[in-house]
């Protein structure tokens, strides 16, 4: 069975929110392609050169099985004024595909509308974003709801991908 994952970047991604899922990933047979805006390769917040491969609003939600958006402050607020990445988040949910989210990327689950009444968690600056949106915050290291899960920093970049690949796998028996 083909896995394909999509990982949404922005300028400013935080580095390891990037890196970690896109090899972790890759070594479970994902496909994993990045989209960013207009396809443009992207400087990660610590300079790490990122390789895009998609524009962000030409990608198919049919094409993936697995939605990743880091975070780093700069990425995720710039991703949330995309409309095509709003409406792309929204069909992904819509169609119980997995979106796993970390720090300050639960901001683009927020705009795109797919938070209300979700256990979630996220950096702790954007507790009350989550809160106001209508999530169940939790402060833990990582939370699934359904096909969403979150975590809220890179340190928990392990406990994070292994419970998205939990719930990849649950939802795809």
């Amino acid at each position: 069975m083909l896995k394909k994952a999509v990982i949404v970047v922005g300028p400013a991604v935080e580095d390891t929110e990037f890196a970690y899922p896109y090899y972790r990933l890759q070594e479970d047979d994902f496909t994993v392609d990045v989209a960013s805006n207009g396809a443009v390769d992207i400087i990660a917040k610590h300079g790490l050169p990122i390789k895009v491969n998609a524009d962000i609003k030409k990608i198919n939600p049919e094409d993936y099985d697995m939605l990743i958006v880091p975070g780093g402050l700069e990425s995720p607020d710039r991703l949330r004024q995309i409309p095509e990445m709003l409406k792309f988040i929204q069909d992904m949910n819509k169609a119980g595909k997995v979106i796993a989210s970390v720090c300050h990327g639960p901001w683009v689950l927020i705009s795109a509308g797919i938070v209300k009444g979700k256990k979630m968690t996220t950096y702790v600056g954007c507790k009350d974003d989550l809160i106001n949106a209508g999530a169940d915050y939790h402060n833990v290291p990582v939370i699934s709801d359904g096909n969403i899960v979150t975590a809220p920093h890179f340190r928990d970049n392990a406990a994070w991908i292994k419970e998205t690949l939990r719930v990849y796998y649950e939802l795809n028996k």
